[in-house]
């Protein structure tokens, strides 16, 4: 598979390369431990699959969620939809809005029919309602800002050594309360772990650095910002 922006990438000409006596041929998508990327990194074609499969979970779960409490309903969405959604999503970091609306519907979606159910006629969330109080009441962050709570929650990790080596080498302080941010030139590489420390660490209440070094207590912290 070519990797590079569009206009680079339709340039190759090269359908197929020959490696000792096995022909390899050129495609646009691949998976990696359920991960489809694209030639592009665009992320389109593994929301494209996110997308699909969790709207076949919701199809399957919609005539069982109605015999089932709100509690248990909302344990089995998670378990069979939102895990969906939560699957590698830090690589759904920088990609573009109509994507990120894409997740989205899933997960209104997905919210409507836990709140929704033919036995809450009355507190019954509809198409029409808006979603984001129905989110808060289920403690469920929009997509876009749960993905910037895993990224800051990594970013955290980083900083005490938790994660993979290769990101603790990443992280790396300039002052008791300062990231090193290196600069990049393209959108592509702002998308790029070590490149996206402001976007999830812009506010000095929930920044790694100003919080203890315990872990529950800053995804409490950080999660309570992100609702406000």
């Amino acid at each position: 598979m070519w990797l590079g922006a569009k206009q680079y990438v339709m340039r190759v000409t090269v359908n197929s390369v020959q490696i000792m006596l096995t022909v390899v041929p050129v495609v646009d998508n691949v998976r990696d431990l359920g991960v489809v990327l694209d030639s592009h990194l665009t992320m389109s074609a593994q929301v494209s699959s996110v997308c699909r499969s969790a709207f076949c979970q919701l199809r399957q779960l919609r005539p069982v969620v109605r015999s089932l409490t709100t509690d248990a309903a909302k344990m089995v969405i998670q378990a069979f939809v939102s895990l969906r959604l939560d699957y590698c999503n830090l690589l759904f970091y920088g990609i573009s809005d109509h994507l990120i609306r894409r997740l989205q519907v899933v997960q209104n979606t997905a919210a409507r029919l836990v709140t929704g159910t033919w036995r809450r006629l009355v507190t019954g969330t509809w198409r029409r309602d808006h979603i984001s109080p129905v989110l808060r009441q289920l403690h469920w962050l929009p997509v876009h800002q749960h993905i910037k709570f895993k990224l800051a929650v990594l970013v955290y990790k980083s900083l005490y050594g938790l994660p993979p080596q290769y990101l603790v080498e990443d992280c790396e302080l300039v002052a008791a309360a300062e990231l090193v941010v290196p600069r990049t030139n393209t959108r592509l590489c702002d998308r790029a772990f070590c490149g996206c420390w402001t976007t999830v660490v812009e506010q000095p209440s929930v920044q790694p650095t100003t919080v203890r070094p315990y872990l529950l207590q800053f995804r409490r912290a950080l999660k309570t910002y992100l609702f406000g």
